[in-house]
C-alpha cells in the first residue's frame, strides 16, 4: 500500500483476513515510539545528578523533569486524542514524534529550568497523543484474528524501555555530558519520523457523526470495570515498584538495584511475548491468571522478602504477570469501544499514569508509616479486589 492511499483501500484490508500475517514493520515502528515515550520519560531519573549540576537545581529539583513529563501526560492525553481524532492517523502519530525530537533537543539546550519543565511537559502531552493511538493503529494494521497480537507487538517497546531507559541514560551520562543524552533522543525521534513515513499505512480518522465524547464512551457497558481493574492493576505495581530501592535497602540489597530492574524488564518482555500468543483467545482466562501470579509474587516479597534469591524469582515473576497488563487491558477496552477505541485509549492513559503517581503518594505514605516490608502485602489487598471484579463483572466483549 502506497503512502499515498486514501487509507479506504488499507483499512479494508485490515477489516478483512486477506492480511495472513502481521505487519511487523509498522508495528515495530509503533514498538519504537512507545521505546522512545517510555525511555525520555525514565532516563532523567538516571541523570539527576548531572541534570542538577546543569542547571544550578538539587537533585529533587532535577527529579521534578518525570513529574512534570508524567503530568503532561495526564493533562494532555484526553482533550488531544479529541482534538485530533477526526485526522489521519499517520499524521498525528508523525506530529507526536516530531514533538519529541524537538522537545528533547531543547532540553538539550535549554539552561533553565522553568523552560526544561515546559518542554518536559509539552513532551509528556505528545507521549498521551502516542499511548492514546497505538493500540487503535495497531489493531487496524492487523487482520480481526491478530488484532490483540498486534496490540502486543506494538508494546514491546515498554519494557524494553524500563529495562534499559535509567540504566542507559546513566551509562551515556558517563561517556558524555547528559546534554548529549537527550541530544540523542531528539535525532533517535526523527529518525523514526522516516521510518513510520517509510513503512507505515495511513488510515483516516473518525468521520464526525460517528464520535461519541468521552461521557458516552465511559458508559459503554463493561468500560468502567477495565478501567478500574487497570487503575487498581497500575497502582498496585508502582506501589512497590516505585519504592523498589527501599525495599532492598532495608535487607541489605540496595546495591543490587540494578539488577533486579534488568530482570523485572527481562521478564516484562517475556511476558508480552506469552500474552501476544494467547490474548486473541483466551482474554478473560488470561487476565485473571496474570492478576493471580502476580498475587503470588506480591505474597512472595511480602513472607520471603529477605532472601535475594527470593527477591529475584519474585521479581521475575512479578514482570512476566506485569509485561502483558497493558496488551490485555488495551485489547480488552477496544473490543469494548469499537470505533471509540482512541478516545477510551486516552482515558486509558490518563488512568495509568494517575495510577503511577498514586502508587508514589500512597507508596510513600505507606513506607514512612509502616516500613517497606508493608508495601507488598498492600498491593497485594488491592490485586485480590482486581481478580474478584475481573471474574463476577462484565470486562470486555470478548472475555
Amino acid at each position: 500500500m502506497s503512502a499515498n492511499s486514501d487509507g479506504t483501500a488499507t483499512s479494508a484490508l485490515a477489516e478483512t483476513d486477506s492480511v495472513r500475517t502481521l505487519p511487523l514493520a509498522g508495528l515495530s515502528a509503533l514498538a519504537m515510539a512507545g521505546f522512545i515515550a517510555i525511555t525520555t520519560e525514565t532516563m532523567p531519573a538516571g541523570l539527576l545528578v548531572q541534570i542538577g549540576s546543569g542547571l544550578s537545581v538539587s537533585v529533587s529539583g532535577a527529579g521534578q523533569l518525570v513529574t512534570a513529563y508524567a503530568l503532561g501526560s495526564v493533562v494532555g492525553a484526553v482533550p488531544l486524542i479529541a482534538l485530533t481524532r477526526g485526522l489521519r492517523r499517520r499524521a498525528v502519530l508523525v506530529s507526536a514524534t516530531v514533538g519529541f525530537g524537538v522537545f528533547n533537543l531543547v532540553t538539550a539546550l535549554s539552561s533553565n529550568l522553568v523552560l526544561t519543565l515546559g518542554v518536559r511537559f509539552l513532551a509528556g502531552m505528545a507521549a498521551g497523543v502516542v499511548w492514546g493511538l497505538l493500540a487503535g493503529y495497531a489493531r487496524r494494521m492487523a487482520p480481526p484474528r491478530l488484532q490483540g497480537r498486534a496490540v502486543a507487538v506494538a508494546s514491546v517497546g515498554q519494557p524494553i524501555a524500563l529495562a534499559i531507559g535509567v540504566p542507559m541514560g546513566a551509562w551515556l551520562g558517563t561517556l558524555a555530558d547528559w546534554r548529549v543524552v537527550f541530544a540523542v533522543m531528539s535525532v533517535a525521534a526523527l529518525l523514526l519520523v522516516v521510518w513510520i513515513l517509510t513503512v507505515m499505512p495511513d488510515f483516516p480518522g473518525q468521520q464526525a457523526d460517528r464520535q461519541l465524547s468521552v461521557r458516552k464512551v465511559l458508559v459503554l457497558p463493561g468500560v468502567r470495570p477495565i478501567l478500574f481493574v487497570a487503575f487498581l492493576w497500575i497502582f498496585a505495581h508502582n506501589i512497590v515498584y516505585t519504592y523498589l530501592a527501599a525495599f532492598l535497602d532495608r535487607i541489605g540489597f540496595g546495591d543490587r538495584l540494578g539488577i533486579v530492574l534488568f530482570v523485572f524488564g527481562l521478564f516484562a518482555f517475556v511476558g508480552i511475548g506469552v500474552v501476544g500468543v494467547f490474548v486473541d483467545r483466551a482474554l478473560r482466562s488470561l487476565t485473571v491468571l496474570s492478576l493471580v501470579v502476580f498475587a503470588a509474587a506480591l505474597t512472595a516479597l511480602g513472607v520471603g522478602g529477605d532472601s535475594f534469591a527470593v527477591i529475584a524469582l519474585s521479581v521475575a515473576v512479578w514482570g512476566v504477570a506485569f509485561g502483558g497488563a497493558p496488551t490485555v487491558l488495551q485489547t480488552a477496552l477496544a473490543d469494548t469501544t469499537g470505533d471509540a477505541v482512541d478516545t477510551a485509549q486516552s482515558v486509558f492513559v490518563t488512568i495509568f499514569n494517575a495510577a503511577i503517581a498514586a502508587g508514589g503518594v500512597v507508596g510513600g505514605l505507606i513506607l514512612a508509616d509502616r516500613g517497606a516490608g508493608a508495601l507488598p502485602l498492600v498491593s497485594l489487598v488491592l490485586i485480590v479486589v482486581g481478580v474478584l471484579v475481573v471474574s463476577i463483572r462484565q470486562f470486555g466483549h470478548s472475555l
